[in-house]
């Protein structure tokens, strides 16, 4: 059984492809739905968190100094949750096109 994911956790997944620290994926996350989607940063670290408890994300590298930033990527429990997410949205739109063309 596949479980829908938030629009949110699908692009912070995307976005986790490769290697990221937050603020690359609030950028990126930006970049791939033209400024549609913006994630601040409470949504983002607490999103980052529950990701990580489910282990859809890991921790790639932690920068030392003052200010600590952490890369992350996406694991193969992720990148599954992933495919699963994209297959469950093709079957939505391909059943609203059928539906539509039906309709018309």
């Amino acid at each position: 059984m596949i479980i829908p994911i938030t629009e949110s956790t699908y692009y912070i997944l995307l976005a986790a492809l490769k290697p990221n620290h937050g603020y690359g994926i609030i950028q990126k996350v930006q970049e791939l739905t033209n400024e549609r989607v913006l994630l601040g940063p409470g949504t983002l670290y607490g999103a980052i968190n529950k990701l990580l408890e489910k282990d859809w994300i890991k921790l790639y590298s932690e920068e030392k100094g003052s200010r600590k930033k952490k890369e992350y990527v996406i694991t193969d429990l992720g990148l599954k949750v992933l495919g699963d997410e994209i297959k469950r949205l093709e079957e939505l739109v391909e059943n609203g096109k059928r539906e539509i063309e039906k309709y018309d």
